[in-house]
């Protein structure tokens, strides 16, 4: 059911929600989140994360967020966690992160690294490596999670036909976007808010748990898959709203 906006948060100079994607999805993956988002008042953008390593990732979202006049409030899913948080530090109308299923890094932590500290993850038996060209006549990997394994991994609590859709159009991140490491950490500057997907096969809740305590980060928790912001919106969309309506206060 569509609702009316809530016009009082539009004239209130709410901050624009800036969302980024993570890896094996795209910014469709938010228009759950979306439409709750726009019911209430806020202004959105989901911008397409290229997915081509951490410092290229966050250097274009970083040029979205510099041509922003107003306040900003960041949510990240999976991946996207790295690219948020190497992107907005320093960014001054950044206001507010909100890590969803995601991972909130310190300097030199990559998303490999981190998850293989923690069981639970089952990205690496599914991952299925595809060549790709570089610009320099060099040769690296594009990663996809292999089709009849993603609804399981990826989005277990997503609708069955839904899910295949997402594991047909997902898209994939290279090597060095796995790989790379942060050399900035903006939680250590702007307030946190993070989601843990409990039933995650993706990121570990575990491993969710620790950085979101590490970080001193307001958490919630969701009995979801990775794919929370498909399967479960309205409680994304809440962290979000509570994030953004934090920074005006």
């Amino acid at each position: 059911m569509n609702a009316a906006p809530d016009m009082s948060a539009q004239e209130a100079g709410m901050p624009t929600v800036v969302l980024v994607h993570g890896a094996f999805a795209g910014s469709s993956s938010w228009n759950g989140v979306i439409a709750h988002l726009k019911r209430r008042g806020h202004p959105v953008i989901a911008v397409a994360n290229p997915l081509r390593g951490v410092q290229k990732d966050a250097a274009y979202v970083r040029s979205l967020l510099d041509s922003m006049p107003g306040p900003v409030v960041m949510a990240a899913h999976s991946y996207g966690g790295l690219v948020m948080t190497e992107a907005a530090d320093g960014a001054p109308n950044v206001k507010a992160l909100v890590y969803v299923a995601s991972v909130s890094p310190d300097v030199g932590e990559s998303v490999i690294g981190l998850i293989s500290k923690y069981s639970g993850s089952q990205l690496a038996s599914s991952i299925k490596m595809v060549p790709i060209p570089l610009d320099d006549g060099g040769t690296t990997m594009d990663q996809y999670i292999q089709q009849d394994k993603f609804p399981e991994v990826f989005a277990a609590d997503v609708d069955p036909d839904t899910a295949a859709l997402m594991a047909v159009t997902q898209r994939p991140a290279s090597a060095s976007a796995q790989e790379e490491g942060v050399t900035k950490a903006a939680w250590k500057t702007i307030p946190s808010w993070t989601l843990i997907s409990t039933q995650d096969q993706g990121i570990p809740p575990d491993l969710q748990r620790f950085l979101a305590e590490r970080a001193g980060s307001t958490t919630v928790e969701v009995a979801a898959s990775h794919a929370v912001a498909v399967s479960q919106p309205g409680p994304v969309a809440d962290l979000i709203d509570t994030a953004a309506r934090a920074t005006m206060s």
